[in-house]
């Protein structure tokens, strides 16, 4: 076996310490950025989606303004991200 003498196992101690809060600093600096990416790839994939569904509704809604000059409607409201838009056909 191998004998410490106390200097000798407090310095280990030390060092093993020291590794420790390295390891605990770098880690919590890769975590920070893994997490900063995966947030800005749910705001980005959130962003997305909402123009997506917004194409959605502009598609629909144009398919409605075709429908109205059939009518001899000449006004047709729709929304993008919540503002009101008129389209004059």
């Amino acid at each position: 076996m191998l004998a410490l003498s106390l200097e000798t196992a407090k310095t280990v101690a030390i060092v093993v310490l020291l590794v420790f809060l390295a390891v605990g600093v770098v880690s919590a600096w890769v975590i920070k950025n893994v997490t900063a990416k995966l947030i800005t790839v749910a705001i980005m994939a959130a962003l997305a989606l909402g123009v997506w569904t917004q194409r959605s509704n502009l598609s629909d809604c144009a398919d409605r303004a075709k429908a109205n000059v059939t009518s001899g409607t000449t006004k047709v409201s729709c929304t993008f991200f919540g503002s009101e838009v008129e389209i004059g056909v």
